[in-house]
């Protein structure tokens, strides 16, 4: 029996010297951290500026205006400034039909102004290329709406975090307080021994509650740091002024408004209209474009040089001109169904694609919002839950004091008190994050009181 008893008290004291090192590991290595304010204003700016996805969305902006520009040019001439040389030797036959043996050598140099256009293959694929713009600038802005919205999620979760942290000590500031209150008793000889070891599990929980919302932040800090493109060994910390339910978008509007709203902002909307109205261009290229004729004009000047044997002659100038107009008739050009079926096929796959993305849309919008109104009622019925579990904690005390409290109802009453503001913790988290999830549901391009606009 005796054995057992001190295998048990070397197993309690083993883990209490590992929960310290590992305290004083976590507290050192947060004190070597370098650390930086932020807030959510900031993380908002940042997430604009520096985040993968938003730069790659721009560049995507930018090469369909390059390929925009390329489509435009096609509709111009060009030059072509050249010199040749060029020379003969043998037989020649002349355009009377002649056949004789020469020996001869000529050089030219000309500028040439040349235009060679298929007028409907560039008409219609200037306009899909507009509309390609137009999508990819909607889906730039897409990625940013939808990153803002994941950067704010995640500077709430480091809120979250730092608030759960302080919830930590409160809960074990209030364990050893009371275990030394308990201990005290025991050496009086006015509590049972076993009350002091109930006290002290419990000190010791709380310190393990307290040592994982600490390594919590850090995880936070972390994620929010790559999201930015912050150095991640920087331990971000945030202004716990701004943890506080913040209403971006007011669930009490009716649902038909938002989702109205939502389909007139979203711009994953104008995405995927813009790419059917390039699927139409498409389309119209495939079956009218062929209808018009393919032209090219040419004008050259320059001069030319020549002789017999080894010799030049005497040069002069010389000028040319043509122009040209033509169809063609077959595959890629009039009377190619097979072409106008596919092009028939990828409209009504746009089409489609559109109805699909509006029913998305509304899907978003409800289910965003009734999670927002969730949360919503949750805030007032944790805070209901808080006051009551404040309440226990007080009469427990005062029944202990006037000697008729047991330990056990007084840690039951800590761990309620610690339960209600966890959950309060986490309900403001969660009602925070549901906003932002409503505020991209719907469409709204600003966020009052965050900076963003």
């Amino acid at each position: 029996m005796g054995t057992r008893r001190v295998n048990r008290e070397l197993i309690y004291w083993a883990s209490r010297v590992a929960l310290g090192v590992f305290g004083v590991a976590l507290a050192i290595g947060r004190a070597n951290a370098e650390s930086r304010d932020i807030d959510l204003a900031t993380v908002l700016r940042l997430a604009g500026e520096k985040n993968l996805a938003v730069e790659m969305a721009r560049e995507r902006v930018k090469e369909a205006r390059s390929v925009l520009e390329q489509d435009k040019q096609q509709l111009l001439p060009w030059l072509a400034p050249g010199v040749g040389y060029r020379r003969h030797d043998g037989n020649i036959q002349d355009v009377v039909g002649n056949v004789f043996d020469a020996s001869k050598q000529s050089g030219t140099a000309a500028l040439t102004l040349q235009a060679q256009l298929d007028l409907g293959d560039s008409i219609y694929r200037v306009l899909a290329s507009k509309q390609s713009v137009r999508a990819s600038e909607a889906d730039a802005d897409a990625s940013r709406r939808e990153v803002a919205a994941t950067a704010a999620a995640a500077y709430v979760e480091l809120l979250r975090a730092h608030a759960g942290v302080g919830v930590a000590d409160e809960s074990s500031r209030i364990a050893g307080e009371f275990l030394a209150q308990v201990r005290t008793a025991v050496d009086a000889g006015i509590a049972f021994a076993g009350d002091a070891v109930r006290a002290e599990v419990r000190a010791e929980a709380t310190e393990v509650t307290r040592l994982k919302a600490r390594e919590d932040t850090r995880v936070s800090s972390t994620r929010l740091a790559q999201l930015l493109r912050l150095p991640m060994a920087i331990e971000l910390r945030p202004m716990l002024g701004e943890f506080l339910p913040v209403t971006l978008v007011d669930t009490n509007r009716a649902l038909d408004s938002l989702v109205a709203s939502a389909m007139a902002r979203r711009p994953e909307l104008r995405r995927t209209e813009a790419r059917a109205a390039a699927a139409r261009a498409a389309r119209d290229g495939a079956a009218k474009g062929p209808w018009l004729p393919m032209v090219g004009a040419q004008a050259a000047a320059g001069g030319l040089v020549g002789g017999r044997n080894d010799g030049f002659g005497h040069g002069d100038d010389f000028q040319e001109y043509g122009v040209s107009v033509s169809w063609r008739i077959g595959p890629g050009g009039i009377g190619d169904r097979s072409r106008i079926r596919t092009a028939e096929s990828r409209v009504k796959l746009a089409g489609l694609a559109l109805e699909e993305e509006r029913d998305a849309i509304t899907r978003e919008v409800i289910d965003a919002r009734t999670r927002a109104e969730t949360s919503a009622a949750m805030l007032s019925v944790v805070a209901r839950k808080l006051a009551a579990a404040e309440r226990l904690l007080a009469l427990t005390r005062a029944r202990r004091e006037f000697g008729v409290g047991a330990v056990l109802e007084a840690i039951d009453a800590e761990r309620e008190l610690e339960n209600a503001r966890e959950e309060q913790v986490r309900v403001i988290a969660d009602y925070n994050r549901r906003q932002w999830e409503l505020w991209l549901a719907t469409g709204d391009d600003k966020a009052t009181g965050t900076g963003m606009r």
